[in-house]
């Protein structure tokens, strides 16, 4: 049997965002199929410093972060790609000027506007980063600062269509509710499989993928099993090989051990 590659997203896949935490069937799918000699990855728009907690409760061999910008396999960074300082540096301006709220995700740190969150999207998303660890003690004027991606979120005041104008460089992908995921033009969690399947060999109809949000899209148009958790959004749909229960329900083991994966 040929050796099959396994991409999960992260929240509403492999994470439940009720629980907080990876179901233990979760883990024990995981488990069984890397001893049957398959690879597992995680793929997530969470940039490095996002998946600390993932990290200690998911037995995988690789992170794909940041929707595509950053490759970690066995622990050693294979892949790391970042906004240059200059564009960094304008995307500042940009933001305060359209007055837009903004997370901006680096991989050691994320890093929110001076004067601190605008909205109640942003300020939710600071709370859950806060209990991470991987917010910036400090803020964008920090001199660490260094970024993969970033989002926004729209507030009373702010001119998103003026904002996006100025973002011909980057996919812009609506989460809903006024919030947006910012990537560099050429990365996404497609481009990111497909790294992996020229490093290890392994062909596209041997490459599975289990999502449940639009920022999985990328994935589900590039890979031909793709399997979409009971809670999702409809614009996977039509991609989806496979409806699995939600991850509450044991859903990543039960639609892994049906479709011969583990």
């Amino acid at each position: 049997m040929n050796k099959k590659a396994l991409f999960f997203d992260i929240d509403g896949t492999l994470f439940s965002e009720k629980l907080r935490q990876v179901p233990q069937s979760a883990v024990l799918a995981l488990k069984k199929t890397m001893e049957k000699g398959n690879l597992t990855f995680i793929n997530t728009g969470r940039t490095w410093c996002q998946t600390s907690k993932i990290r200690e409760e998911a037995p995988v061999n690789g992170l794909l972060c940041g929707c595509g910008t950053y490759i970690s396999v066995d622990g050693k960074t294979l892949y790391d790609q970042r906004i240059s300082p200059e564009r960094a540096e304008k995307l500042k301006e940009d933001i305060l000027r359209f007055r837009m709220d903004t997370v901006m995700e680096g991989v050691d740190a994320c890093f929110f506007r001076p004067d601190g969150v605008q909205t109640e999207t942003m300020r939710a998303i600071r709370s859950i980063l806060d209990q991470s660890g991987s917010v910036s003690a400090k803020n964008w004027s920090d001199p660490s600062f260094s970024i993969s991606k970033f989002c926004v979120a729209v507030g009373a005041d702010s001119d998103p269509a003026g904002f996006f104008e100025t973002l011909r460089d980057f996919e812009v992908i609506d989460r809903g509710g006024g919030f947006y995921e910012c990537v560099p033009m050429g990365h996404s969690k497609a481009s990111a499989i497909e790294w992996i399947l020229k490093q290890y060999g392994i062909a596209l109809e041997d490459a599975w993928v289990f999502g449940d949000s639009m920022n999985d899209l990328s994935m589900f148009q590039y890979v031909p099993n793709a399997v979409v958790m009971g809670k999702h959004d409809a614009g996977l749909e039509s991609y989806a090989t496979f409806t699995a229960k939600t991850v509450e329900e044991d859903g990543i083991y039960r639609a892994m051990e049906e479709l011969g994966l583990l």
